[in-house]
């Protein structure tokens, strides 16, 4: 179990990185660096790529007749990252086989292994279709599902490491110990009394949902780069009314011929989409600072506070990074915190729906 813990946190923490990352390489312009998958130039290193002669490079990759090395070796670096991860999750599902007292986790095990498959198809479609940003958003949502499923799967292996640990010792002592920590459990997470418990859940997977949207809605903001449509704030363009119709500024298909690099869409288009970020962002803050004051007002236990403490934490960094991107026109490492700042909050958001929803845990004899 420690061996499987260690691993978890590992991948959790490599899957953060490779998250943000990723958004550095798309906000840099790098996510063509390579034009080709799995390799770069048909090479495995940016260093074999660069020997290859120009004329042999427009040759194979007209589109790209040029190998920019400082674009190739953060697209690469990423690659490398993510197949890291995809390692370690491998590793994660085969002590679930392997070991009998992780056959719990087996489920969590396979649905990684799965969103990590789907990320890889969908960073090589994001390559070899121009940075289409149905794939891109695509890719942003995929990697936040394995992050989440990941931070679910520690959580949950918090809950059961010490009756794990206790196995080995005599039946008595054993049984004991676990009927001890179980209940010292369900005292600090002090879940809210029946009358209370609906409403808490109802609520924490309403703000769930909407993180989900909100992180669509940036994903579909930055990939059609419309973070700086509206160079003004509050307002957009002076006006607080959408510059283009909803349909057209979220019309998800335009083909695969076309290179999404530096976007496709008009100025009012983009702006429409921006705006309805901003909307978005608003709402946001409405249901998890309402969540938020809520847990702090009636929280019992040390837990609660802390969650309703991180959630709301979490969710000011994120209004004043968003403010602060369109104030100082999208700096690139303000940016790139935004989605930092945007995995946060929704790890915070997953952490209240975990022990809102978790059932009080008894011993087994």
């Amino acid at each position: 179990m420690a061996l499987f813990r260690g691993i978890n946190l590992l991948a959790l923490i490599l899957c953060f990185v490779v998250v943000v990352f990723g958004a550095y390489v798309r906000l840099s312009n790098a996510g063509l660096g390579c034009p080709d998958w799995p390799g770069c130039y048909g090479h495995l290193t940016v260093t074999a790529a660069a020997r290859d002669s120009a004329e042999s490079v427009a040759q194979a990759y007209p589109t790209r007749p040029v190998v920019e090395a400082h674009k190739a070796w953060k697209e690469m670096i990423h690659r490398y990252l993510a197949t890291t991860l995809g390692t370690l999750l491998l590793i994660l599902a085969a002590l679930t086989w392997l070991v009998g007292g992780l056959r719990q986790f087996r489920g969590l095990s396979l649905a990684l292994i799965g969103t990590v498959c789907l990320q890889g198809a969908l960073g090589a479609l994001t390559v070899l279709w121009n940075v289409n940003p149905v794939t891109v958003t695509g890719h942003l949502l995929v990697g936040l599902t394995t992050l989440v499923l990941l931070w679910w799967l520690w959580l949950r292996g918090g809950a059961v490491e010490p009756a794990t640990a206790a196995r080995g010792r005599p039946e008595r002592e054993a049984r004991s110990e676990r009927q001890a920590w179980f209940t010292a459990q369900n005292e600090k997470a002090a879940a809210p009394a029946p009358s209370t418990a609906t409403s808490l859940r109802g609520c924490a997977a309403f703000a769930l949902l909407l993180v989900i949207g909100q992180i669509f809605l940036g994903g579909w903001t930055s990939s059609n780069y419309a973070a700086l449509a509206c160079p003004d704030f509050p307002a957009c363009l002076g006006s607080y009314a959408p510059q283009t119709g909803i349909a057209q500024a979220f019309d998800v298909w335009h083909g695969t011929g076309a290179n999404y690099e530096y976007g496709i869409l008009d100025g009012a288009t983009r702006a429409t989409i921006h705006l309805m970020h901003r909307y978005g962002a608003l709402l946001l803050s409405l249901v998890l600072g309402g969540l938020a004051l809520y847990l702090l007002a009636t929280a019992k236990t040390t837990l609660w506070r802390r969650l309703g403490a991180a959630l709301l934490g979490a969710l000011l960094l994120q209004v004043c990074i968003g403010i602060s991107i369109v104030k100082l026109q999208l700096p690139l490492l303000l940016a790139d915190a935004h989605n930092a700042g945007a995995a946060l909050l929704l790890l915070a958001v997953v952490a209240v729906n975990f022990f809102a929803w978790r059932k009080p845990e008894t011993a087994q004899g």
